[in-house]
This record gives structure tokens, sequence and C-alpha cells, in this order.
């Protein structure tokens, strides 16, 4: 449950997730959502990976990969990071997972994070993730990871302000007009590349997903404040589970 107090903190170090009530008060969170996409190839019976999924409780999605006929990928959420580790880990060691192909390449992890402003810090770390990633209406999914250029950090606030409202602005139009649903998370310190986000794209089909990317780049933001993007994964749904 958020908390709408201050506490002292004796490191004065804050690291709960915050946001801001219906009344301007500074509300807290100290929870996040993780999530892991693994890809495997050479899959030849998607059937008994789904069995395994439902029988070790996944919470998640499996997608069949658009640009491998043999390949899917495998979407896990977690609160706990251990699970990553330890639970899923193991998992994955076992039953036909162990006889995949697996693509380190397409690896991709990272959690929620408010910007501050939120009012239900519950709906956006926790419940809204969830939810559009188990959609059954939304059977298509783009997932990559992208880093920014230094030169972005280096701007004043206002300046990173009216950049993200722009490149806010765009996904906020798709996703009222149920085109496209998005979910942003960090991975700072936690990608093999160095990406500082991961991204969801999600809706009812597959044009408007490319669409938003080829829009995207023509913001301020993507045409030069960053440096990667991709690789991408494209998939549509073949399994969903909230566990």
């Amino acid at each position: 449950m958020a908390l709408d107090i201050q506490e002292q903190r004796p490191s004065g170090i804050d690291l709960r997730e915050r946001g801001r009530d219906a009344s301007g008060k500074t509300i807290y969170l100290d929870t996040r959502l993780y999530m892991q996409l693994h890809v495997f190839g050479d899959c030849k019976s998607v059937q008994a990976v789904i069995a395994c999924c439902e029988e070790a409780g996944v919470r998640g999605a499996l997608y069949a990969n658009m640009l491998d006929p043999y390949s899917i990928g495998l979407l896990a959420m977690h609160e706990d990071a251990a699970y990553f580790a330890t639970t899923l880990r193991s998992f994955l060691h076992e039953g036909p997972f162990a006889d995949l192909q697996y693509r380190p390449s397409h690896t991709l992890f990272g959690r929620t994070y408010a910007i501050g402003y939120e009012d239900d810090l519950e709906e956006v770390l926790l419940n809204r993730p969830k939810r559009y990633v188990l959609n059954p209406d939304w059977p298509w999914a783009l997932w990559y990871p992208l880093r920014r250029t230094g030169s972005f950090e280096e701007l004043n606030a206002k300046e990173r302000r009216t950049i993200l409202m722009e490149h806010g602005g765009i996904g906020h139009a798709y996703g009222k007009a149920d085109h496209v649903h998005d979910i942003r998370l960090a991975c700072h310190g936690l990608d093999t590349h160095d990406n500082d986000f991961v991204v969801g794209l999600l809706g009812k089909a597959l044009y408007p997903l490319s669409a938003i990317v080829q829009r995207m780049r023509q913001s301020r933001q993507t045409a030069r404040y960053l440096s990667q993007m991709g690789p991408f994964f494209v998939g549509r749904v073949l399994w969903q589970s909230g566990g």
C-alpha cells in the first residue's frame, strides 16, 4: 500500500517509488514488477511447452516468434527479482525447455517504475502491466530495448520534459484509439548491452505496432537522443496466464 507521509531514511537514500495524490501530497510504494523475456529456437512442440508452463504456475505469456517459425518467446512476471534467478531458472532447465536452443541475444529484463506524478502507484507499477500482458484481446506484441545518448542527460529539466511530453503524447494518442498499449520498464544496469529501457507494445493487430515505431522515429527523442533500439522481438500470443 502506498504511504501518504514521508518517512525519515537513516541512509538519506530513499529507493521507494513515488507519486502524487489528488491533494498534491507525495505518496510512496516500495515494490515494483519485474519482467523477463526469454527466447528459444528449435521448438517443435508448443503444446508441451504450454503444459509445462501451466503446471509450474508461470505468470506471463508465451509468444510465437514471427521472425522464426521454430522460435518462441516466454515473458515471465514477478514482484520478487529472486524468482528469476531461482524458481524460473530451475524451471527452464527442465522439461521441454531443456531441449530448446536458447537465444541469449534476445533476453530482456526490466522493472516497472514511477515518474513521480501518478496518483495510483499500485495500478501503475503492478496491476496495469499485468493486465496488459494478460489481455486476450491484445495478442500482438513488440518487445525491444533502447538506450539514450549521454547528451540527453545533459539537457536541463525543462528541455527533457518537453521532449518526453512529445514522445508520450504520441503513445497516448495511439492508446486512446485502442491501437497500441505500451509497457515501459527500466533496465539500468540490468542489461548485457547497457540499455536503459525495455519497451513492450501490445495490441489487437500487428500493423499499428509497426506504425507507432515509424511515427516515434520522427520525434525529437528518437531522432536525436536514442543511440540504440532493438533487437526487436515480434510475437503473437500462444498462451497467457496469471499463474
